[in-house]
């Protein structure tokens, strides 16, 4: 069982986040709505739970920090305390129902804690009725009522609602933070390095390791760059006998030259002495022979090339005569 996310390990992944809600709790400003907005794997539900910790916490470290070890933070760590409710979507939808059965409850006095938090994960997929229900219920505020409603899209939610809301957005992870999270899923650390800098979505990069043409596209551009270092004749064959085959589509192969681009910054890091950077870490003693014999200058030209091939593959340019072109270029005196 993975434990809870603290203050600080959700700090490091969104700093002005958290400053921002440390200072609501220390200058006592903390709003009766809030909306956590960004896209998926950015922290908003982690965020949400150490936040209402802090909000319910008996023994706040430092006045904002949840001490993780008082009744109301083991009980909202194991799910399972009174004041504090998660509305996920039933079906495709959060009906009007659940909200109705939320006001319900929190009509009641609090059982344990001086606040109640409710949390609302997907708010853009209410129902127009729970929508309807949910205003109600923002416009009549209790003292200590605090709603926290999560969303990649907020555009989506009714301006009365986001009206009433403070609104918080959370910021693409960085590579390093979404090859930590990756690996909490227990992801294998390079799989997780090189997804880390293809997106920035965790939830997108845990599907991308489970998508087997992603898994067999690294291996065939590592195969090409090897190629690559024999002679252009080999290179063109490999790209009519393995590459075109399995990078058909426009944002395939754009996809497999941020793979290409890759490798090319491995060596960069390689010759900079920074090899804890390199991603492809299996390819390592191999790369830094390579490195040995590319200047600085020809490294720069090659990445480069293949910046330059993404740019013309987003315009009419034929993919292949594209790739074609490219490895001409890799080539040439590499």
């Amino acid at each position: 069982m993975k434990l809870d996310k603290t203050w600080q390990d959700m700090r490091q992944i969104q700093p002005q986040v958290m400053t921002m809600l440390q200072n609501s709790i220390t200058k006592n400003r903390v709003a009766h709505a809030y909306i956590f907005e960004g896209d998926r794997g950015t922290g908003k539900q982690e965020v949400s739970k150490t936040f209402a910790k802090s909000l319910l916490c008996e023994a706040p470290v430092e006045g904002y920090q949840p001490c993780e070890k008082c009744k109301n933070c083991k009980r909202i760590s194991s799910g399972n305390h009174p004041d504090i409710h998660l509305i996920e979507k039933d079906g495709i939808s959060i009906k009007k129902e659940q909200i109705k059965s939320l006001q319900e409850e929190f009509s009641k006095k609090s059982v344990e804690a001086d606040r109640k938090v409710y949390m609302i994960m997907d708010a853009d997929k209410m129902s127009v009725g729970a929508a309807n229900s949910l205003l109600k219920f923002l416009e009549e505020p209790t003292g200590d009522t605090v709603a926290i409603l999560m969303t990649e899209q907020f555009q989506r939610i009714l301006p009365t609602i986001l009206s009433r809301c403070q609104m918080i957005s959370f910021k693409p992870l960085s590579p390093e933070n979404v090859k930590r999270k990756l690996m909490e899923q227990d992801l294998d650390p390079q799989m997780a390095a090189i997804i880390s800098h293809i997106t920035q979505n965790v939830g997108d990069g845990i599907d991308l390791s489970h998508d087997e043409w992603f898994v067999q596209g690294q291996k065939i551009v590592v195969k090409l760059y090897e190629v690559l270092k024999q002679n252009s004749l080999k290179a063109l064959l490999f790209l009519q006998t393995d590459w075109f085959s399995h990078f058909k589509e426009r944002e395939q192969v754009d996809r497999g030259l941020d793979l290409l681009l890759l490798i090319y910054k491995d060596l960069l890091y390689i010759q900079l002495d920074k090899k804890d950077l390199v991603v492809f870490q299996n390819k390592l003693k191999e790369f830094e022979t390579h490195a040995l014999h590319l200047s600085p200058r020809r490294l720069a030209e090659h990445m480069e090339f293949i910046l330059e091939a993404k740019r013309k593959l987003m315009s009419n340019t034929n993919p292949q005569l594209l790739m074609e072109q490219l490895v001409l270029n890799l080539q040439e005196g590499s």
